[in-house]
C-alpha cells in the first residue's frame, strides 16, 4: 500500500464508512456513530477525508472557536484504516487540519492516549508539546490521555 492518499473535504456520503472505521479503531472507547459525525458536520466543523480513488481510508476533524489572536482549535478526531496505516495518510490528514488552524491563527489542542507512542511522535514532529494529563479520559476503557498544544502559526510556544 504505497499509494498516496488524496485529502479532500469529507463527503456526507462517507459518514457510514467513518462510523465503521471508528468501530475498528476505537472499539474499546465509545466509538463515534454516523449521527455523531453528522452532528459535527451540521455544526460547521472542518472535516477532511483521505481517499485512495473513491475509497475513504481515513478521516479527521477540527473545531475552531474565537478569532485571532485568541482563536483556538481542537482536533476532534483522526482515524486511518489499519490496512493503510504507516503510509502517510494520518500525516496528510493532520497537515490539512493544521493548515486550517493556521489560516485562523489558532492555537491547536488535542488529546491522545498516553500509550499511543506512534501518534505522540507524529504530533511532536508537527510542533505539539504535552501540556497536561487527563486521567481516565477515554471511556469505558479508562485510558489516560495527554493534552497536547501547538502554538498558532507565527507565534512563540509561550504565547
Amino acid at each position: 500500500m504505497t499509494d498516496v492518499a488524496q485529502v479532500l473535504k469529507l463527503r456526507r456520503s462517507d459518514l457510514k464508512r467513518c462510523a465503521e472505521l471508528e468501530q475498528v479503531l476505537f472499539s474499546g472507547d465509545d466509538p463515534w456513530s454516523w449521527e455523531a459525525f453528522a452532528s459535527e458536520l451540521d455544526q460547521g466543523h472542518y472535516y477532511v477525508g483521505a481517499y485512495l480513488g473513491e475509497q475513504l481510508i481515513g478521516y479527521a476533524g477540527l473545531a475552531v472557536v474565537g478569532r485571532a489572536p485568541h482563536a483556538e482549535a481542537e482536533v476532534h478526531t483522526i482515524g486511518v484504516d489499519p490496512d493503510h496505516q504507516g503510509h502517510g495518510a494520518g500525516k496528510a490528514l493532520l497537515r490539512a487540519l493544521l493548515a486550517r488552524a493556521d489560516e485562523q491563527r489558532a492555537t491547536t489542542f488535542l488529546e491522545v492516549r498516553t500509550d499511543n507512542e506512534t501518534a505522540i511522535a507524529m504530533y511532536r514532529k508537527h510542533g505539539f508539546e504535552i501540556v497536561g494529563l487527563r486521567k481516565r479520559y477515554y471511556q469505558p476503557s479508562g485510558a489516560d490521555a495527554h493534552t497536547m498544544r501547538r502554538p498558532a502559526a507565527g507565534t512563540e510556544a509561550g504565547g
